[in-house]
């Protein structure tokens, strides 16, 4: 299975520590957070990854070279200045990814402790995605989707009163999910995926382990001292915990 990093976006909210660096490559715990996942991509046995850029990805490409030094393979999906939106990179780098096989997809921005190994197993023959929700977070408070969602439509979800939680940005998907969209067109994921939902063909598991989404130089900061304190420590990372439908 092949692996996708998003590693577009500008990261407004970041900004000034964006202006000259691009997010993945701001540093938490002692490594680029773009690492942090580099690592548990070769951890689980994932060895070829596509990596989509647009603001100073040449920095990106760069630092982390061919991903040799992490027994990877690692090719670059460029995107104009403003990038594609999540699907259409996705869908700028499917000749990168492959048009056969299904492949895991993580945004650059997070941190989360979801064991990877899982991607190998998580999608089903009859889905087009499967996607990885987490609990909540105090800045995200309404939620993007509810696990009853992904199998039995949003309509019917909310008239059952389910419980909306927070799309971590992790997914697998099928290449056919991205066929409607032409390499170089800008697109949205959500409406996408909820259009797939209304055809019950996306499943879906929620991540109880740790995971934040680095999207403020606070949080950033914040996630920085804890695991820089783990590190200290001899702690390793918390262990995942999951729940599936």
């Amino acid at each position: 299975m092949k692996a996708m990093i998003l590693a577009a976006g500008r990261g407004e909210r970041m900004r000034p520590l964006t202006d000259h660096t691009p997010k993945p490559l701001l540093p938490v715990g002692g490594k680029p957070l773009i690492v942090w996942h580099l690592e548990r991509l070769a951890q689980a046995g994932l060895r070829e990854v596509v990596i989509n850029h647009a603001h100073l990805g040449r920095q990106i490409e760069v630092a982390l070279g061919d991903g040799a030094r992490w027994g990877l393979s690692i090719r670059y999906s460029a995107e104009p200045e403003g990038a594609l939106e999540t699907a259409g990179g996705i869908a700028n780098a499917m000749p990168l990814l492959g048009y056969e096989e299904p492949f895991l997809v993580i945004n650059g921005d997070i941190y989360c402790d979801w064991d990877v190994a899982r991607a190998l197993t998580a999608l089903t023959a009859s889905d087009l995605a499967h996607l990885v929700l987490v609990p909540n977070p105090p800045q995200h408070p309404r939620g993007d989707f509810s696990l009853m969602e992904t199998e039995v439509g949003a309509d019917t979800a909310a008239a059952a009163g389910a419980q909306v939680c927070t799309f971590s940005g992790i997914g697998i998907y099928r290449p056919q999910l991205f066929a409607g969209i032409r390499r170089g067109e800008r697109a949205q994921l959500a409406p996408l995926l909820r259009t797939t939902m209304a055809a019950r063909r996306v499943s879906g598991e929620l991540h109880a382990g740790r995971w934040t989404d680095v999207g403020t130089p606070q949080r950033l900061a914040e996630l920085d001292a804890e695991l820089g304190s783990l590190s200290h420590q001899g702690i390793p990372s918390p262990a995942p915990s999951r729940g599936d439908i």
